[in-house]
């Protein structure tokens, strides 16, 4: 079976954590300005704000699994809850706004990385 070096597990999850954190940070606090998207993007990401619930929840999503990463508290759950957070950044950026793909891939990655980790916690799912 396939083992991850601890090492290599802690700063994935860091990495992870932190990128989640200043992100999930910045949708509430808006400390780093949001750059030009694509008129298509830009309706969406509109749309969201304009929601006035959607935005900040997601933000808050975000901020919450970060901080369990960092943590190292709750793991897979914070694996769960990011997941759906995860798909929807990575589809965003496939489908509406190619700029920010390759991070969005690295979150994916990571998630991924963490969650072959932690199959263990994720076996009664798949029965």
């Amino acid at each position: 079976m396939l083992e991850i070096d601890g090492l290599f597990l802690f700063f994935v999850r860091w990495g992870f954590g932190l990128l989640l954190l200043i992100f999930g940070a910045n949708g509430i606090f808006h400390f780093i300005p949001a750059p030009a998207y694509p008129p298509a993007a830009e309706k969406f990401r509109r749309a969201l704000v304009d929601s006035g619930y959607m935005l900040p929840c997601w933000k808050a999503v975000e901020l919450v699994g970060a901080l369990l990463l960092i943590a190292d508290k709750y793991v897979p759950f914070s694996l769960v809850i990011l997941a759906p957070v995860l798909v929807n950044i990575f589809l965003f950026h496939w489908f509406l706004s190619r700029r920010g793909l390759w991070l969005a891939a690295i979150l994916i990655l990571s998630e991924a990385i963490l969650a072959l980790a932690y199959r263990n916690a994720f076996a009664n799912l798949f029965i």
